[in-house]
């Protein structure tokens, strides 16, 4: 799904009034209602209902909900935050329809000394400001907003956090942002949705779709993509009848060192349950044990020294390469890598320390190959390309790498992001906290060396990769718990991963 700026949803909100045609203030209507459908399905009439609004579309929007919510036998209270006279057309439409409609209650809020009485047990309605605000809060809505989240109430906001800018927060005042416990976003996520330093602002967000454009959704270029099922299903190879292991690829895996060889264990486990064809093992002598009693399925090319890569060895008869779980950073395993980045062409992923022993001869990137897949937390990016203050930045740096080396960058997190040389942009679905657990990140090598191994491009193994990672991710939760998930749960779960992505339902 493509996500778009701030501006050019208002854009596309625009192209739908015209082509549909609908009235600007009947789009509203349609977004309200989509909101208190979602409501009635959550809320019972018992809790009191606050709706702070705004003076644009989006205390429009609080008019209408609260006008609904009444229909509904709901009895919400609207507070306008009155800090400007200057209020949108449809916004005194839907006041006028509110006061003659219905006996909702309108209150005008000139100081925070007529804030109302609100308890733990009420519900609070966002309609303050949406997304198209581009300077900080001051002033009285500011100190509402600090109001609201004192208030201990359950907090919607509606489209976004008021307060909240909808792409880039980096010069924005965080005290003065509604922290909601729900965010209702209509159509798309907002980019700033993507970005750590928001998380605690948003809650749990919802995308609400209100039938906006499909011609102007396409028509409108953005690099920003959120991961989905529908999109991936194409992705996936069909397996034929008359298919051999030969067809599915020969993955060749660096990995292992003395005291971390579980590395290995985890990404060959987790290439082979991705359906590669064969994979072998370049490890330490000190592992061949190991790794073959613990996957009999793998080949194991033992490496000269006994704990700790050293060669590289001719790469020609492998499909696709991956290197980092585990290696360490020894000056001979540096030389390793030199000598893989200087010699093999083929496909490739870079992890973990091949990543780190990169960040210790940044000189080393640019031999590498055009279409390599590099996988780094945010600590292992910033060793890398170097410090950034937020997200934001951090991902314009990401792109900027990616164009730069002619390299994907999976950077992982709670929404991986992953940036290809063409500079889109590609925002994961799946996953959850229970991931952020030892060799995790190993299990995603071994997936997307796996995928580069059957044939597939660099960037559709990527996405594919961190998506199947995240579900299997998703699955093993619904059968655990988050604090009882290890990496090997994830593996055992890539077969179901598979099946739920092929699922028409």
């Amino acid at each position: 799904m493509k996500f778009f700026r701030s501006d050019q949803i208002r854009q596309i909100d625009e192209y739908t009034i015209n082509e549909e045609p609908i009235a600007s203030i009947d789009l509203m209507e349609r977004a309200a209602g989509q909101v208190v459908r979602w409501y009635l399905q959550k809320f019972e009439r018992s809790r009191r209902i606050f709706v702070f609004v705004g003076p644009g579309n989006n205390g429009g929007d609080g008019l209408v909900i609260a006008r609904l919510l009444e229909s509904n036998r709901y009895e919400p209270s609207v507070y306008y935050v009155n800090f400007t006279d200057k209020t949108s057309s449809d916004w005194k439409t839907n006041l006028i329809r509110l006061k003659s409609e219905t006996k909702v209650p309108f209150k005008y809020l000139t100081g925070t000394d007529q804030f109302p009485v609100i308890s733990s047990g009420d519900i609070i309605i966002d309609a303050i400001f949406g997304s198209g605000l581009t300077r900080p809060v001051k002033g009285l809505a500011g100190d509402v907003i600090k109001h609201i989240n004192h208030t201990g109430a359950t907090i919607i906001s509606i489209d976004i956090p008021s307060g909240m800018f909808g792409d880039d927060n980096t010069k924005n005042n965080f005290d003065s942002i509604v922290s909601a416990d729900w965010t209702l976003s209509f159509h798309f996520p907002k980019l700033a949705f993507m970005f750590q330093e928001n998380a605690e602002y948003l809650g749990e967000w919802i995308i609400l779709h209100i039938g906006l454009s499909e011609k102007a959704i396409r028509n409108t270029i953005s690099p920003y993509n959120f991961l989905e099922k529908n999109e991936l299903v194409p992705l996936l190879k069909i397996r034929n009848k008359f298919d051999h292991k030969g067809v599915f690829g020969h993955g060749l895996l660096f990995s292992g060192s003395s005291g971390k060889m579980g590395a290995s264990v985890l990404g060959a486990g987790a290439a082979l349950r991705t359906g590669i064809g064969l994979i072998t093992c370049h490890i330490p002598s000190c592992g061949v044990t190991i790794v073959q009693s613990a996957l009999p399925e793998a080949m194991v090319e033992p490496d000269r020294n006994e704990k700790f890569l050293s060669e590289i060895g001719n790469t020609d008869s492998y499909s696709a390469v991956g290197i980092g779980p585990g290696i360490g950073t020894e000056p001979e395993s540096q030389k390793a890598l030199y000598k893989l980045l200087e010699k093999c062409k083929k496909p490739m992923v870079i992890d973990a320390d091949g990543l780190n022993i990169l960040s210790l001869n940044k000189g080393w990137l640019s031999l590498i190959a055009e279409g390599t897949i590099l996988t780094p937390h945010p600590k292992e990016f910033e060793r890398l390309a170097g410090k950034t203050d937020n997200s934001f930045l951090r991902l314009n740096k990401q792109i900027e790498f990616s164009r730069e080396y002619k390299c994907t960058v999976v950077l992982k997190g709670a929404h991986t992001s992953i940036t290809t040389p063409a500079g889109d942009v590609f925002f994961n679905s799946t996953g959850n906290p229970g991931m952020a657990t030892a060799g995790s990140g190993d299990v995603l090598t071994g997936i997307i060396l796996s995928l580069l191994a059957q044939g597939y491009a660099p960037e559709n193994a990527a996405v594919l990769g961190v998506y199947l990672h995240g579900l299997a991710g998703d699955i093993a939760a619904e059968e655990l718990c988050y604090e009882s998930i290890i990496a090997s749960d994830i593996i055992k779960c890539l077969g179901k991963a598979f099946n739920k992505i092929r699922d028409k339902g």
